[in-house]
């Protein structure tokens, strides 16, 4: 009994010590720290001390005081170090696997910077290496593309990065899709242009921001009919089909036209009277009905666009427009929606 007082006022005088910032007396003391560690900044449950330890080589964190192991196989958040081979180098770092690369971004590649005279003659080369070196990287590239296939693809992954305007995980998609095609030999006798716009189509519609077939066709360089003729074949092949709301349209077209952000506000509120009346916006195109609440709510808030300008956006007619106005007009007035906030 004695002997646990013992112990748990020297834990109390040691826990003190550390709150209270003073030096333990002896030879070689110095003033406490209070170590934390992620996960665990309060006191010991044994001695009541913050004083965390970390073993990286056992996964262990521990308490300096007591040594109470209060957390096993810990997860290291450092590199993997591990050597697999007979070398000293043990790095094993490098960019991810990425779809938009023919390779994957696997295979080793000879960098035209390290050949030029400045890198070089860092790296001690001489002209004749130099030489040698840039006929050895000219033999890598062309032994990559060698078949077919691979240089298919390296043009298909270019195309996408350059001409789809979509942000780099939707690329990614698109690359994937468009090499699942490839090997199941969908691609043969088509044009690449053609199934990489077709692509870059089906997954921007699933991904919530829609492109329309004239931007793709114009962007791509390729035939509206073809275009469309080839999504029709690969969504029908992969069970993409989705049917385009006007609301997937409303915040593309409010940018585009440089209206007000609240204006998106008053084209929800529009959107939702409208949407329970299936028969009158179905069937007809979603571009069209989505610039008719917006040329709506652009008018109601202030912010007035003429017809031209959101046909320009919308690539619709001012026929079509003014159709789509008079039929939203109709239910408007039948609900009881007033014209003005």
């Amino acid at each position: 009994m004695e002997q646990d007082d013992k112990t748990r006022r020297l834990a109390e005088d040691k826990m003190n010590m550390q709150r209270d910032n003073i030096a333990r007396k002896g030879l070689g003391t110095s003033r406490p720290q209070r170590r934390i560690t992620e996960g665990h900044t309060k006191p010991c449950d044994e001695c009541g001390v913050i004083d965390w330890n970390t073993d990286s080589s056992r996964g262990e964190i521990s308490c300096g005081g007591c040594g109470l192991v209060v957390e096993e196989n810990s997860i290291d958040p450092g590199a993997d170090w591990t050597n697999y081979d007979n070398t000293s180098d043990r790095s094993r770092v490098g960019a991810p696997a990425t779809y938009t690369l023919a390779d994957k971004g696997l295979n080793t590649s000879i960098s035209k910077s390290d050949l030029t005279s400045g890198a070089a003659g860092r790296l001690g080369m001489s002209a004749k290496a130099r030489r040698d070196w840039r006929r050895r990287r000219v033999y890598d590239e062309r032994s990559k593309t060698r078949q077919s296939r691979a240089r298919n693809l390296v043009k298909a992954n270019q195309t996408v990065r350059d001409k789809s305007g979509l942000p780099k995980s939707m690329n990614e998609e698109v690359c994937r899709l468009y090499k699942i095609l490839s090997h199941q030999g969908f691609v043969t006798g088509r044009s690449i242009a053609g199934v990489t716009a077709a692509c870059t189509y089906l997954v921007a519609r699933k991904e919530g921001v829609p492109r329309q077939i004239p931007d793709i066709s114009k962007a791509f360089e390729v035939d509206e009919k073809e275009l469309s003729r080839m999504i029709r074949h690969i969504s029908r092949k992969f069970n993409m089909h989705k049917i385009s709301s006007p609301s997937d349209y409303f915040g593309r077209f409010i940018s585009d036209l440089k209206l007000p952000p609240n204006t998106q506000l008053q084209v929800d509120r529009l959107w939702l009277a409208l949407q329970p009346h299936v028969e009158i916006w179905q069937g007809k195109k979603p571009m069209g009905v989505a610039a008719a609440l917006i040329y709506k709510a652009a008018a109601e808030s202030g912010h007035k666009r003429t017809q031209a300008e959101i046909c320009e956006v919308a690539n619709v007619s001012e026929v079509t427009l003014r159709g789509l106005n008079r039929l939203i007009e109709g239910i408007f007035k039948s609900i009881g929606e007033s014209s003005q906030n």
